[in-house]
């Protein structure tokens, strides 16, 4: 089968989009599938580079963001030649006008994956959260009723998009994580030449985030609840960088941190299984999440996980289990003496989450749901009458 995938950003760009994208890619070539990419470039020119096809784009609203002022069809023109059997677009924006250019020139197919929780991000935009809310249901609304099914990646998900009266098939399907770099051990040496060159002892009970520093991920609430709590050894290890590092730095300031927080910026892909297996426990108070590939790449890396209860986590971290999940800084706080006062206990937890992302999160199993995706849509779809404009050259390359 030949499957194009259409996304706002690729490598290098680190995010849980393009986690997802990539190890979606990698899984199905391996299943011997036809594989391209089509997102956008991160300057103004068009380009074709190891078979991904890069559009042409300038800045937009959100930090760090990019968008396409146009379709680019003669650019796209190239993909209409090698004819995809289905479009799978991974975001709403500028890339999937694209893939509807594509599918309706082509008459075939999109499934879309439905990643991001918009609501939470409506303060770039709105000032009131209803009239956000509204408007990111009305758009969701008429951006997918033109897919032939939607891909949900929780149930937290799925139920927004029914809240949002999103029409058509809506089916979970967890996204996949390539677990294998976070299988391995850590060896002793690299793990305290690295925790001696952060600043932190083998004493330290370290809190390890990972993620993009941004507004939404509500990190000023774990720095604030790290300074309250006062355990000898408490440090918080920050893995990332992003839009609101600044803030959070001034932030951490503030509270009289001072060397009890560790900013370590961005790490290279390859390394950020190392610096989960700095910490002894994985912490998040994010709610903005779809499903949180990062808590999944912890626990696989073998750390509990300490966050903010959310319904993209039901199933995924049980409290006692395989770590803890909190509504209050008396049940965050009391979930730390639990860790702090009982390594055996920690230890159970770390066993108990790697089982879990294991058993349940492989990119090879969601690779198989999307290859079931697409053969039904494949076969369930019915051609309609574009409105569309095709060239003579493409209707006859067509038929």
């Amino acid at each position: 089968m030949k499957i194009l995938i259409t996304t706002e950003c690729y490598r290098p760009i680190i995010n849980g989009v393009v986690t997802s994208v990539v190890n979606l890619q990698s899984e199905l070539e391996r299943n011997g599938h036809e594989v391209r990419i089509l997102t956008l470039s991160p300057n103004g020119h068009s380009f074709v580079q190891d078979g991904i096809t890069y559009i042409g784009s300038v800045k937009a609203l959100y930090p760090g963001v990019r968008t396409a002022l146009r379709v680019h069809r003669r650019e796209l023109q190239p993909l209409l030649d090698w004819q995809p059997d289905v479009v799978h677009s991974q975001c709403e924006f500028s890339t999937f006008r694209m893939a509807r250019y594509i599918a309706g020139t082509l008459q075939i197919p999109i499934v879309h994956t439905y990643h991001t929780v918009y609501e939470d991000y409506t303060h770039y935009f709105s000032p009131s959260r209803t009239w956000g809310r509204a408007a990111v249901a009305w758009f969701s609304r008429n951006t997918l009723k033109r897919v032939q099914c939607v891909v949900a990646p929780t149930e937290k998900v799925h139920s927004l998009l029914t809240g949002y009266g999103v029409p058509g098939d809506i089916q979970v399907v967890p996204t996949g994580v390539d677990l294998e770099q976070f299988r391995a051990e850590l060896p002793p040496e690299r793990r305290l030449l690295l925790r001696k060159n952060l600043g932190l002892t083998e004493k330290d009970l370290v809190l390890v985030s990972v993620g993009r520093l941004a507004k939404e991920k509500n990190l000023e609430e774990i720095l604030r609840f790290t300074s309250e709590c006062r355990y000898p050894g408490l440090k918080l290890l920050i893995v990332g960088d992003g839009p609101h590092r600044h803030a959070l730095e001034r932030y951490a300031a503030e509270l009289g941190l001072g060397d009890r927080v560790v900013f370590a910026g961005m790490v290279q892909p390859g390394e950020v299984a190392d610096y989960y297996r700095l910490g002894e426990l994985f912490v998040s108070a994010s709610n903005s999440e779809t499903q949180g590939l990062t808590y999944i790449e912890a626990m696989a890396s073998g750390l509990p996980v300490l966050c903010r209860r959310d319904d993209c986590l039901k199933g995924v971290v049980d409290t006692g289990v395989n770590g803890w999940q909190y509504e209050s800084f008396e049940q965050f706080e009391e979930a730390l003496a639990s860790a702090c006062r009982d390594s055996g206990l920690l230890a159970e937890l770390g066993r108990n989450a790697r089982r879990t992302a294991l058993e349940r999160y492989s990119s090879s199993a969601f690779a198989a749901s999307a290859e079931q995706l697409y053969a039904r849509a494949v076969a369930a779809y019915s051609p309609q009458p574009s409105r569309l404009f095709l060239p003579a050259a493409t209707k006859a390359a067509i038929k």
